[in-house]
């Protein structure tokens, strides 16, 4: 990246709250959002989930549940910097393809964000479209955002993505693979659901102050990842966290990054996964590298996970409850999508 962009707000509904402000005040008191779910198969079975209380109407199918959770999320990104929704182009990351969402089964995901901005009854720029890739695609995409940023009548970008892993077919595949969090289980993960939106400018004024700044960001494929029969050696993790680092440009360094946020969520893999590339990366000494995992009280967001980190990384700053000025976010999607991105304060240096 030649030149740092800017967060200038956000919006968010998940779990822990309806609003980003609720949902960053329940993740910084460590609030869990955790509750038992029960399933139409086997019948009468229970799973631990992170699922959001709503009235049962916006839930009439799945593919209403995800239009009403992102236009609510898109809705509370607008109001907080009181953007103007023809000037902001709007980058939506979809639930990976590969899973085939239940939202998706009888309707063409295509016409997924025509829905959305339908449901937001908000005219947004020409150039807005919709991303395939997890959670790590809203990561991956930002080396394309000056570009954007830089179009006639762009004046920012509203990033993010919106997912629900809280189904019974997404439960099925997970249990099946022995990956969900249970009494037999304990590293296992938690389904949640949330969406999740940054709001991005190339540069900040008065009237839209910048919160945080991002200064590199890279991504890689990782070929082991947790549908293979492989364990990953962090391979694709390691070289997006160079890249983030080497793109930075006159920014940070890796002696300056103080702590961590990752979409990690409690899967053996997915820690062995982090720990082999951060002991590769992390050449400096430190008596302690902190890390912030949101999905300790959101669960397992999937393509919300990766807007949701930078979020709380700008947070963690504004807030002051930051260990340090630099944060590196660290985001995994479940198909191999790997990606990072140096963050920090906007006065940093």
């Amino acid at each position: 990246m030649k030149r740092p962009l800017y967060i200038t707000g956000g919006g968010a509904v998940t779990p822990a709250g309806l609003n980003l402000p609720q949902t960053l005040a329940a993740i910084r008191a460590g609030l869990s959002a955790y509750e038992e779910y029960l399933m139409a198969e086997p019948m009468g079975a229970s799973q631990i989930v992170s699922r959001i209380p709503t009235h049962w109407s916006l839930r009439a199918t799945e593919w209403d549940w995800l239009v009403n959770m992102a236009a609510r999320a898109i809705m509370d990104a607008l109001a907080s910097t009181a953007a103007n929704p023809r000037t902001t182009v709007l980058m939506l990351v979809l639930p990976e393809t590969f899973r085939n969402h239940v939202a998706f089964e009888d309707i063409d995901p295509s016409g997924f964000l025509n829905a959305v901005v339908r449901a937001c009854d908000s005219p947004f720029h020409g150039a807005s479209r919709a991303v395939d890739g997890g959670a790590a695609a809203s990561i991956a995409v930002l080396h394309q955002m000056s570009e954007i940023l830089a179009r006639p009548g762009v004046e920012r970008v509203l990033l993010g993505g919106v997912d629900s892993l809280v189904n019974d077919k997404d439960i099925a595949r997970l249990a099946e693979a022995g990956r969900l969090k249970g009494f037999d289980n304990a590293q296992g993960l938690v389904p949640g659901e949330a969406a999740a939106f940054v709001c991005l400018q190339s540069t900040t004024d008065p009237s839209s102050p910048g919160v945080a700044a991002i200064h590199g960001a890279g991504f890689a494929k990782e070929a082991d990842n947790a549908l293979t029969e492989r364990y990953s050696q962090g391979k694709a993790l390691l070289c997006a966290l160079r890249d983030a680092l080497n793109g930075a440009g006159n920014g940070p360094r890796e002696p300056d990054i103080v702590f961590v946020v990752s979409n990690g969520n409690g899967e053996r893999y997915s820690g062995w996964e982090a720990n082999i590339a951060r002991s590769r990366f992390y050449r400096t000494r430190r008596e302690m590298l902190p890390i912030a995992y949101p999905a300790m009280t959101v669960g397992e967001v999937g393509a919300a996970g990766g807007a949701l980190a930078l979020l709380l990384a700008a947070d963690s700053f504004t807030a002051g409850y930051a260990p340090g000025p630099v944060a590196m976010c660290e985001i995994a999607s479940e198909a191999g999508l790997r990606a990072a991105a140096l963050v920090s304060r906007i006065n940093f240096g």
